[in-house]
């Protein structure tokens, strides 16, 4: 018996020394890389309410939502209300254009490097022949959908994300130039490329026109295009809100997808966008402004 128990004990450790010799050793472990998040993307059918939103504003408001009247404001409010509900902190900044109060609504996505900012516009307003829904409700809700894709995400980038919804611009640029007037040296520092959006969803586009200035964005949204087998063509700077930034000497870029066939009329409705130009807009603003907010 006595034998038989010393060969039982002998099998337990030499059982007990293999299986530690079968366990690799913590130290071996490959360390886990993090991955980085992949960027959204965004449907059809989560742009397109916004633009109806805004038409909707027009229709109940004497049919535009000119600087200083009852349409910018309400829609003002329904950006606002959709940028606070995502998390932002949101701000309205006021300015005077022809005895006429007009604000900008800027919304900050809390984190990232507040002295590296990435800032993405558009302008709100329309003129007073039209409700402006490609002329620029489509670039505010390519904005906006950006906006609220990035907060749906939880994104956390290096660089700190603004976005802002400009007033007047069709008066002359005048909230814009406000905004960057009123910024201290400083403050113009630490935007390190200003992204503007000016008509995004014009019906039988024929290339999308991007703005050639910071060469890392204009690369980016090149690329994203050449992708897609989408034409492009490059503009400089001018026409429209980035001017304000770039004058200042602040790197900008952004594109528009062209006048069409209804510009500043009565005509500029809904049915004036079409929502597969608007889709892949808004998801090229939101590729290249999630690419810029991480390096």
């Amino acid at each position: 018996m006595e034998i038989f128990s010393r060969m039982r004990r002998t099998a337990a450790v030499l059982g007990l020394c293999a299986a530690l010799i079968a366990v690799p050793a913590a130290a071996s472990a490959e360390p886990v890389v993090p991955k980085t998040p992949r960027i959204p993307v965004v449907s059809t059918e989560q742009v397109m309410p916004y633009l109806r939103a805004l038409q909707s504003v027009a229709d109940r408001t004497g049919g535009n939502r000119a600087h200083g009247t009852k349409g910018f404001q309400q829609s003002l409010a329904y950006v606002k209300g959709v940028l606070d509900k995502a998390g932002f902190r949101t701000g309205l900044r006021p300015f005077t254009h022809n005895g006429v109060l007009g604000h900008n609504l800027i919304a900050d996505w809390p984190g990232g490097d507040p002295g590296h900012v990435v800032l993405v516009g558009a302008h709100l307003d329309s003129v007073e022949a039209g409700p402006g829904v490609n002329d620029n409700g489509s670039g505010s809700a390519a904005v906006l959908a950006t906006a609220v894709a990035v907060s749906r995400a939880g994104a956390a980038p290096k660089r700190h994300l603004r976005f802002a919804w400009w007033g007047a611009e069709e008066q002359g640029l005048i909230g814009s130039k406000d905004y960057v007037r009123k910024l201290s040296a400083a403050g113009r520092e630490k935007i390190d490329v200003y992204l503007n959006f000016d008509m995004t969803g014009t019906r039988n586009v024929q290339q999308w026109l991007v703005v050639h200035d910071e060469p890392r964005a204009t690369e980016a949204f090149e690329a994203y295009f050449a992708a897609k087998g989408l034409p492009t063509f490059d503009i400089g700077i001018g026409g429209s809100d980035h001017e304000s930034f770039g004058g200042a000497g602040i790197p900008v870029s952004g594109f528009n997808t062209g006048v069409g066939e209804c510009l500043h009329e009565a005509c500029d409705r809904i049915d004036n966008v079409d929502p597969e130009t608007e889709t892949v807009s808004t998801n090229a603003v939101l590729s290249v402004t999630w690419q810029l907010a991480s390096r």
